[in-house]
């Protein structure tokens, strides 16, 4: 990241220390789901709101701290990622400046991705901490939703991808889809809330029941990145 892409800093006061010794081993991703970047900022540093991220990110890949990685804030919500709750206290939030049903431009791609190479050498976290809002949150949250480009990330050795040919040739299905899921790390919900979040990310072309390439994609993920 460079001085260029660094807008000034904006603090946002929404934050505390995180609790119980906890450092940072996840990432979580969102979108702002408004209309301007500003008018995110202005939300993300309002004390009336008690809302906010760690970092804010716009459409030309300006790249704005709003509290510190050390600080808990208050991006997450109520939700769960393998086994573990207040995800706020283990995890950094990035926004990013999107309003939910659009592309994510080149610029913020590539901001993202400095970004995130960064944090994770910092903060010692491994590609599958990095996870959507809608991972931890399925009931109720679907950010960064369908648009994202998740693959590209895992290209880029930022996050996961799963390989459904690998589950086949090992003939993995002696799961459920819901018990796969469970083992790769979303919380307990009925299989249908695992199953929508599930394709957001990984498969968000994909209709219908479960098939055949949703449950050995899924069970690669839980072989590879076991919940432990």
């Amino acid at each position: 990241m460079t001085a260029a892409q660094t807008r000034t800093p904006a603090p946002s006061p929404n934050h505390g220390a995180r609790r119980g010794g906890a450092v940072p081993s996840l990432v979580v991703l969102h979108y702002t789901a408004m209309q301007s970047l500003a008018a995110a900022r202005d939300r993300l540093c309002d004390p009336a709101h008690e809302v906010s991220a760690h970092w804010l990110i716009g459409e030309d890949g300006t790249t704005e701290p709003l509290v510190d990685e050390s600080r808990r804030a208050w991006h997450a919500g109520a939700g769960e990622w393998r086994g573990a709750q207040d995800v706020n206290s283990r995890s950094i939030g990035i926004e990013l400046a999107n309003t939910g049903d659009a592309p994510f431009p080149e610029p913020q791609m590539a901001a993202l991705e400095a970004l995130l190479a960064g944090i994770l050498g910092r903060w010692s976290i491994p590609p599958e901490g990095v996870i959507a809002h809608s991972d931890m949150a399925p009931d109720r949250k679907r950010d960064p939703g369908p648009r994202f480009d998740w693959h590209r990330l895992a290209l880029a050795g930022l996050s996961v991808w799963p390989d459904p040919q690998s589950a086949i040739a090992r003939n993995d299905t002696a799961q459920s889809f819901a018990g796969y899921a469970r083992a790769f790390g979303y919380p307990e919900a009925p299989a249908e809330v695992l199953l929508a979040a599930y394709r957001i990310r990984f498969r968000p072309w994909a209709r219908g029941p479960v098939s055949a390439e949703d449950l050995h994609a899924i069970a690669d993920l839980a072989r590879r990145y076991p919940c432990v």
